[in-house]
């Protein structure tokens, strides 16, 4: 009988060791791993049931996050030390199952126990909406009209075989569209092959997406696969297929409408079960105006078209993604860096030409010449001077907001004048009010709501614990949530 395996993340000795004996006890096979050995232990475990995460590992949130993101059908439970209190963001708790204190109680534990013997368990979301989490936790970071467009239209077509087109400028990941269409969809555990049309010469192209036969040319001295081939089953990426010279376009044109193929050299038709999607940075439809591009073949591909937003376009999503490239630095134990909040002001109001390929590389720039360092706005290099940092309330709320639902809490992202002792007295004083004016009932009960939900959040829920964090009766609390209509 295989026992039911369960995987404990926790840097706290003590509470691993009474971990595994009370689990062991219970006939539970226990792995215990702690939060710098966890993606390995996610990628070898086979059977696992549910992850455990203990509330003393380093950067808890981000650790959440990147376990939800490679574990997304598995229960994750956050264990709490008695009476201790957690600095995660509410959108990060949403990922977890469920809470509890650790010592727990027997009930509390059966309880558990009884989840995880269930095997169609489904942390926080359902299985839809948790590969759209997935999906978004790939690489697409950001909450801007346009990129929750892109996720929404990922999520409509993963699920058909119907040929997306991906358009946008070049940088902007049109790769990282094409692999969470994949990952989102059944083929998913089949090969994702990409191909960069533009980067091979017209003459081996041919060769290189459909296979060619031993002597099929000079130089040719065995048999190969193409693309098409190893794509059996699962997605092909044909990305610049606007600079696929035309010769070309006609063979995959034929292959798109009969879904056949010879490999070069040889007769024989090879059927092919692919799933196309293509991307480019051209405009396709003025290419056909030149007579650079097939119009037929156009309409062969622009099945389901998805358009990628400039990062100009989608400025706010900034502070996401420095976290997002920052993080996946510092998890390849790479040199990485920070920023204050004004340093992100200025990169905020920034054109970005090369998009997010030009942000990235950026940051891995400044990683070198500043390593694990911190950029304030006057680090940055000259080009980012000419900006100037907006004053008032607008600007700083919208940074902390964004950098509020990441595991960005380190108070070494907060711009000098707010790492200031005496500013935490201050702060309401020298906020400016708005040129245009403002509705102070409304800013004023915003914030409340806001601070209510803080307080339950660190509280876990527990209405009289959150109550005393407010300084005010339990009752005051209970009336102000059905007010606010807050659960």
């Amino acid at each position: 009988m295989v026992l039911p395996q369960l995987l404990l993340i926790d840097d706290d000795e003590i509470r691993t060791r009474q971990f595994e004996s009370i689990l062991s006890f219970l006939e539970y096979q226990v792995s215990i791993v702690n939060s710098s050995e966890y993606i390995s232990a996610l990628n070898s475990l086979k059977n696992l049931r549910a992850i455990f995460i203990g509330n003393g590992c380093e950067k808890l949130a981000t650790l959440i996050k990147s376990v939800q993101d490679l574990s997304v059908e598995l229960p994750i439970f956050l264990l709490i030390e008695k009476g201790a209190s957690i600095q995660v963001p509410t959108a990060v708790q949403q990922m977890v199952t469920q809470s509890c204190e650790w010592p727990t109680l027997y009930p509390m534990l059966t309880e558990i126990l009884k989840k995880i013997s269930s095997p169609k368990i489904v942390p926080v979301q359902s299985m839809k909406q948790a590969s759209k989490t997935a999906v978004s936790n790939k690489g697409l970071a950001g909450k801007s009209a346009g990129i929750k467009q892109v996720r929404e239209l990922i999520g409509q077509v993963a699920g058909s075989t119907a040929t997306v087109l991906v358009l946008g400028e070049s940088g902007t990941g049109k790769e990282v569209v094409a692999q969470a269409l994949h990952r989102a969809s059944d083929r998913k555990n089949k090969p994702f092959v990409p191909i960069n049309c533009g980067a091979i010469p017209g003459e081996l192209l041919e060769s290189e997406l459909f296979g060619h036969e031993k002597g099929a040319f000079t130089g040719a001295l065995t048999a190969r696969q193409g693309r098409f081939e190893m794509a059996e089953g699962g997605t092909l990426f044909l990305d610049e297929i606007g600079d696929m010279p035309m010769p070309m376009q006609v063979k995959l044109l034929r292959v798109l409408q009969e879904r056949v193929f010879e490999r070069v050299g040889s007769n024989k038709a090879i059927e092919c079960d692919v799933r196309i999607i293509a991307a480019t940075h051209r405009n396709l439809e003025a290419e056909i105006k030149e007579k650079r591009f097939r119009e037929d073949l156009f309409y062969r591909l622009n099945v389901f078209p998805i358009e990628l937003p400039s990062l100009k376009q989608r400025a706010e999503d900034i502070p996401l993604l420095v976290s997002h490239l920052t993080a996946r630095m510092e998890a390849g134990n790479r040199e990485t860096v920070q920023f204050t909040t004004d340093a992100l002001a200025l990169m905020m109001q920034h054109p970005w030409p090369g998009n997010v390929r030009e942000l990235s590389n950026f940051i891995e720039r400044l990683a070198i010449t500043n390593p694990n360092g911190i950029i304030d706005a006057k680090g940055l290099p000259d080009k980012f001077q000419k900006y100037e940092i907006p004053e008032g309330l607008m600007i700083d709320a919208l940074i902390k907001e964004e950098l509020s639902e990441i595991d960005i809490k380190d108070e070494t992202l907060l711009s000098d004048r707010e790492q200031e002792p005496e500013a935490e007295n201050s702060s309401i004083a020298e906020r400016q009010l708005p040129e245009q004016g403002m509705d102070l009932k409304e800013y004023l009960m915003d914030m409340e709501i806001n601070l209510i939900k803080q307080a339950l959040a660190e509280c876990n829920g527990v209405v009289a614990h959150a109550a005393k964090l407010l300084n005010m009766r339990r009752t005051t609390l209970v009336e102000k949530l059905r007010k606010y209509e807050l659960s």
